[in-house]
């Protein structure tokens, strides 16, 4: 059977599958997609088969970062996972069905890993704490303003970090365990590199001097890294599709925040502004005209003046577009018309007679535009047909069974 498993997870796990698989004699070869080439994995590869054949050994190729490599790299493991020569791990943090080769992905078991829970994250960090040496400040300590505070050397005070501080950081690090690590190490070092001490009197008794990480300073290590968001990955299509479906079900602070949460996280605002577009037409429609005149001056605004000041324009459009009456009726006709044409059996009806232009004498002489009715030269409606005979009395806009 074939073993690929495509894990999306840090290279942390990687590191026990190696020491696992050493016990039971197999062996484990690293690549990063990010500066291997195609020859190193043809290389690991050799070696792998000249290991079977000689020793009948296996091995584990763990690539990390895989959807690095392109279609055509990935499909140099195709023959040697089906074969067996290598039992093949691949860590990314894209969305494989985006970014791993179809013929691939189906030869592989995915296993997603969530985010980490908020209680998980303040235990990592606790842990994290406990081998600094910090001391937690917890709710019933107090501390003056550290204004009051002086500056010293940091190794002749102890460091303290508020409980509120790490109960923050376990909420902006998203789940991620390495963000809030990194933060929890820039806000101390930031801290004792400054050197300024803060009186404090803890629960314990006593007043003294210390060095003292607040929610603040953990906020100034985070800066914007707790902004989750990918403009080539997964989560530009998940934000793109939240802000949609918001709009259409008219809820503005809903729209508004999914789009602060592209802009913010460094969205392209031209791209905004051609899916408010589509939307204008798609989900508005002829219930208000003028959503799509709405779409259309926003892109050009953008187009004009760029971030950060088209962000208010976009948003005034979010916000119209969520207020604004809901039609898709002219969306669902032409659905209803692509799925006639695709239907349709044979060869597609001939335009009828009477509608075709005749620029020619022989043209005329065939009967083109015979007996068509020029309708602004009748003051009441005209009768006449404009679709193939095959189609007539069709209605595109009645909705239709599936």
């Amino acid at each position: 059977a074939v073993t690929f498993l495509l894990l999306l997870f840090q290279t942390t796990l990687a590191h026990i599958i190696a020491n696992s698989s050493k016990k039971n004699g197999m062996r484990f070869v690293t690549l990063s997609a990010t500066s291997a080439k195609t020859n190193d994995v043809r290389d690991v590869i050799s070696q792998a088969q000249n290991e079977k054949r000689l020793f009948k050994r296996k091995t584990i190729l763990f690539i990390d970062e895989i959807h690095r490599f392109n279609k055509s790299q990935q499909d140099t493991f195709l023959p040697h996972v089906e074969c067996g020569t290598v039992t093949l791990i691949g860590a990314t943090t894209e969305n494989p069905s985006f970014q791993v080769n179809a013929a691939l992905l189906s030869r592989c078991r995915v296993i997603v890993l969530e985010k980490l829970s908020v209680e998980a994250m303040e235990a990592i960090l606790m842990r994290a704490v406990r081998s600094l040496g910090l001391q937690v400040l917890g709710q019933g300590d107090q501390h003056s303003t550290p204004a009051t505070g002086s500056c010293s050397k940091s190794s002749e005070f102890p460091v303290y970090i508020e409980e509120k501080a790490l109960n923050t950081l376990a909420y902006l690090c998203d789940g991620d365990a390495r963000t809030g690590l990194n933060g929890l190490q820039l806000a101390v070092q930031a801290r004792l590199a400054a050197g300024r001490t803060t009186p404090l009197n803890t629960a314990k008794g006593g007043a003294a001097d210390a060095i003292l990480v607040t929610e603040e300073h953990v906020k100034e290590g985070l800066q914007r890294s707790h902004i989750l968001y990918d403009r080539a990955g997964e989560e530009h299509y998940n934000c793109i599709s939240a802000l949609h479906k918001s709009m259409r079900g008219s809820d503005e602070n809903a729209s508004l925040y999914w789009l602060a949460r592209m802009l913010e996280g460094g969205e392209d605002p031209l791209y905004v502004a051609r899916r408010l577009v589509r939307f204008a037409s798609e989900d508005i429609g002829l219930a208000d005209p003028l959503a799509l005149t709405q779409a259309v001056a926003a892109y050009q605004g953008c187009h004009f003046i760029g971030m950060p000041e088209c962000e208010v324009i976009l948003a005034q459009c979010v916000v119209y577009f969520a207020r604004a009456p809901k039609s898709i009726e002219v969306y669902r006709a032409y659905g209803n018309v692509k799925e006639c044409l695709r239907m349709h059996t044979g060869p597609l009806p001939p335009v009828p007679l009477h509608l075709r232009n005749a620029p020619t004498r022989l043209m005329k002489n065939l009967g083109y535009g015979k007996g068509y009715k020029y309708n602004p030269m009748y003051k009441e409606p005209v009768e006449q047909d404009y679709l193939p005979e095959e189609l007539k009395g069709t209605d595109f806009f009645k909705e239709r069974g599936t």
